[in-house]
């Protein structure tokens, strides 16, 4: 194709794509044992036009159960693990597509950002990652976690990667109806421009309690990498971003709730019936066979807030506050161009690690999920090395549809920062 002037952007580019990808005639299990014996006869929209852009998938990468989770470990083939450390935990629920470009598998792979599914992974495997506006890349054939967030996009190692990459990804579907209208910029052009001039946000609400140090210092470093190539640090407040966590945690599992119904044993997927079982005797064995116990976990609270009596007290409420956390960054942005946070409280953690309660693990996402409920892009590159030689992560948070504008920053911050580190394990 090359020879012929026919080769397209990413012609012969190897990549992965994350298990929540429909592949015709290739197993599409989203980490389950409910879809262990899929097989989707479509591509999804992603991967047809990567495919039209000449990439090659040489195969699905492993995640979270259905996509929740923050660590990799709720799959039911078993945990991804951190090249960086393989008693740590790569992130999630985009674990496996992180760790297959951080180890140098394949330059590029696709993920899905729910709450911040490819930025926390992407900052604790020391890689890139970009969450686009929700509406930017099509979700049809993906399968569905919360379709009011859902949002897929690239994970590679550069910036540069990363811009070629949304660029194949991203267009209008029809097929979709929450798929922009927009045309898609060349992003890879905007790379070089410098940030002089440009209003950097530094969100005071983002120096919450209990943030490792090493990461208030990498933060600290990017602001002065920025200030010091001509941009202008403007302090901004987000109010409600204390409210985002518990907002997120009772919209995303209603969602997933009702996506989730049609997992019956009736249509697709596993089915478990014994002689003499009724309908519903059918329906409650296959799903408490198929699901694993996050799954569960969320489908319960799901159906809970939107069950009689408590539609009104929390998922409506929860809404409410969603509008309110959106407004918190249009009110933002009217002061600065981007914002510039971690991507994470902390370094990668160990499998070792055992919250007191599930919630205590929801905490990973808490700088990643008011931009997803925000529907607005966020890209995560990396910001250096803990003491321990884990991956630290720095988060650009742009205005909807600005993603020219993330990626050039973000490329600004990873030429001064020079992140060239590798983990040990892979070889030169």
């Amino acid at each position: 194709r090359i020879a012929e002037g026919s080769a397209g952007p990413l012609t012969g580019i190897p990549l992965a794509h994350k298990g929540v990808f429909c592949t015709e005639g290739v197993l599409t299990t989203c980490g389950s044992k409910m879809l262990a014996n899929f097989v989707s006869p479509y591509d999804a929209h992603v991967v047809s036009l990567l495919k039209a852009a000449g990439a090659v998938m040489v195969g699905k990468t492993n995640m979270d159960e259905f996509a929740m989770g923050s660590s990799n470990e709720s799959s039911w083939y078993g945990p991804v693990r951190n090249p960086w450390d393989p008693a740590a935990v790569p992130g999630g629920s985009s674990g496996g597509s992180a760790v297959a470009v951080a180890a140098r598998l394949v330059p590029a792979s696709t993920g899905t950002d729910t709450g911040g599914s490819i930025r926390q992974p992407a900052s604790f495997t020391g890689i890139t990652g970009i969450k686009p506006t929700y509406g930017r890349c099509s979700r049809w054939g993906i399968v569905a976690f919360a379709s009011s967030l859902d949002q897929a996009g690239p994970m590679t190692r550069t910036v540069r990667d990363a811009a070629i990459s949304l660029g194949a990804m991203a267009g209008h579907d029809p097929k979709d109806s929450t798929s922009a209208t927009l045309a898609v910029p060349d992003f890879e052009a905007v790379l070089g421009q410098g940030v002089r001039g440009l209003r950097v946000g530094i969100p005071n609400e983002y120096r919450i309690e209990g943030m490792s140090q090493e990461i208030s210092d990498a933060w600290d470093k990017g602001i002065a990498i920025l200030k010091a190539a001509g941009a202008e640090i403007v302090p901004v407040s987000l109010p409600h971003t204390k409210y985002a966590l518990p907002t997120y945690y009772i919209i995303a599992p209603a969602e997933a709730s009702s996506n989730l119904a049609r997992y019956d044993g009736v249509r697709f997927g596993s089915r478990v019936m014994e002689e003499g079982d009724n309908l519903n005797d059918m329906y409650e064995k296959t799903r408490a066979a198929g699901f694993g116990a996050e799954v569960k976990r969320r489908i319960l609270i799901g159906t809970y807030v939107l069950s009689a009596g408590y539609y009104d007290a929390y998922y409506k409420k929860a809404q409410r506050v969603r509008a309110l956390i959106a407004q918190d960054f249009k009110n933002a942005f009217t002061q600065c161009d981007v914002l510039l946070t971690p991507t994470a409280p902390s370094a990668a953690f160990g499998f070792d690690y055992k919250p007191s309660n599930p919630v205590e693990m929801y905490l990973n996402d808490v700088f990643t999920v008011p931009t997803s409920l925000a529907g607005l892009p966020g890209i995560s590159i990396p910001g250096g090395l803990s003491k321990d030689g884990l991956p630290l992560g720095l988060q650009l948070i742009g205005n909807a549809f600005c993603e020219e504008s993330l990626i050039n920053i973000a490329y600004t911050l990873e030429q001064a920062i020079g992140f060239n580190a590798k983990p040990e394990r892979i070889a030169a």
